[in-house]
């Protein structure tokens, strides 16, 4: 049996440094002005020795708490540790019970107070990192009593969430407002997304190079080979053939392959009211992978780009199951604080 080991913040019970600038006037010379005990709420620790100072040059005080303790009475070991509990599954008022296991009483008010926090901490700390790769999906999740469409991005590269946005994936207006912003603050250069239709047409608009998703891409593409291989003429079942070889290998003249073979297949005209045939499904499948097979190949000539879009997937699956253990998000701000939370055990 596997065992997961999570290292916590540390923390200390008094400073073992003198502070090295004034918080107000940036100083650099203060005289200790004092010390108190601090009673704090932690699994470990009941009290922290807090030292004051006095700056010489504005000759303001200040308190120079020690590691992991801050003005809150919980440490922060305790505030990330609460978080922790409830990222892994339970309920505020479950996660007050696991932690007054361990002598620490909390009301669960406290424990969505310091979620709130933890959230916080990570939007900000990711806020300043580059992201070149981002993953993008839709999802419907329930919140506040009703299903709720969202659209989140993911940093592909590290695996952590990025944003989430309150709006259909299919409207591609939308998409491009939701986007645009996270595009030029984070130096975004390939987008990662299903074959939705909205997400080619917004990518182009932005600028940036769009990685269509091989797992959706594959299985579309199947399911169309296995329905026309039943209804297609004998004389074509080859071509069927060659698509699928080209999808396994994915050659940089593929498209222009694609386009020879639609161009050797007859195009036979119907009515308006009249189903397509099996060739004219058979020439619109070859078009339509001709002219978007660049897409489907980025990851094959530039580096750190995934093939899938598994990372941003896997991020929609953990708001997802959060949501069915506490039966719907309550509010907008609980599945935001789900969705930033997802990754929180990594950055511990």
């Amino acid at each position: 049996m596997s065992i997961v080991t999570l290292q916590l913040l540390d923390v200390k019970r008094k400073s073992e440094t003198r502070p090295k600038e004034c918080p107000y006037c940036q100083g650099e010379t203060f005289q200790r002005w004092g010390r108190v005990r601090k009673p704090i709420k932690d699994h470990r620790q009941r009290e922290a020795m807090v030292y004051r100072y006095r700056c010489y040059h504005c000759q303001r005080t200040f308190r120079c708490y020690p590691e992991g303790v801050d003005r809150a009475d919980q440490t922060q070991r305790l505030r990330k540790l609460a978080a922790l509990t409830w990222v892994l599954g339970l309920s505020l008022r479950n996660t007050c019970t696991r932690l007054a296991v361990f002598g620490v009483s909390r009301s669960h008010m406290s424990v969505w107070r310091d979620l709130q926090e933890q959230a916080d901490l990570q939007r900000k700390r990711r806020q300043w990192f580059q992201t070149r790769v981002l993953g993008v999906d839709g999802a419907y999740v329930g919140c506040q009593g009703k299903v709720q469409p969202v659209l989140v991005a993911v940093d592909l590269g590290r695996g952590e969430p990025v944003a989430i946005g309150y709006l259909d994936e299919r409207e591609p207006r939308a998409v491009l407002r939701f986007l645009r912003p996270l595009v030029q603050r984070l130096g975004v250069s390939v987008v990662v997304t299903d074959d939705l239709a909205s997400f080619g047409s917004v990518t182009q608009k932005l600028g940036v190079e769009h990685q269509v998703c091989q797992f959706h891409v594959r299985r579309w593409v199947g399911r169309t080979i296995r329905e026309l291989s039943e209804t297609v003429p004998k004389d074509w079942l080859w071509v069927l053939e060659e698509i699928k070889s080209l999808l396994a290998e994915l050659p940089p003249e593929g498209s222009r392959r694609l386009f020879e073979l639609w161009k050797q297949i007859p195009k036979r005209r119907a009515g308006r009211d009249v189903p397509l045939s099996s060739l004219n499904q058979l020439r619109q499948l070859l078009i339509r992978l001709s002219e978007h097979w660049e897409n489907y190949r980025i990851f094959t000539w530039q580096n750190g780009v995934p093939w899938t879009n598994n990372g941003t997937e896997q991020a929609i699956g953990h708001m997802k199951m959060r949501s069915r253990t506490v039966r719907g998000y309550k509010s907008t701000q609980g599945m935001l604080t789900a969705f930033l939370l997802a990754g929180l055990g990594a950055a511990c």
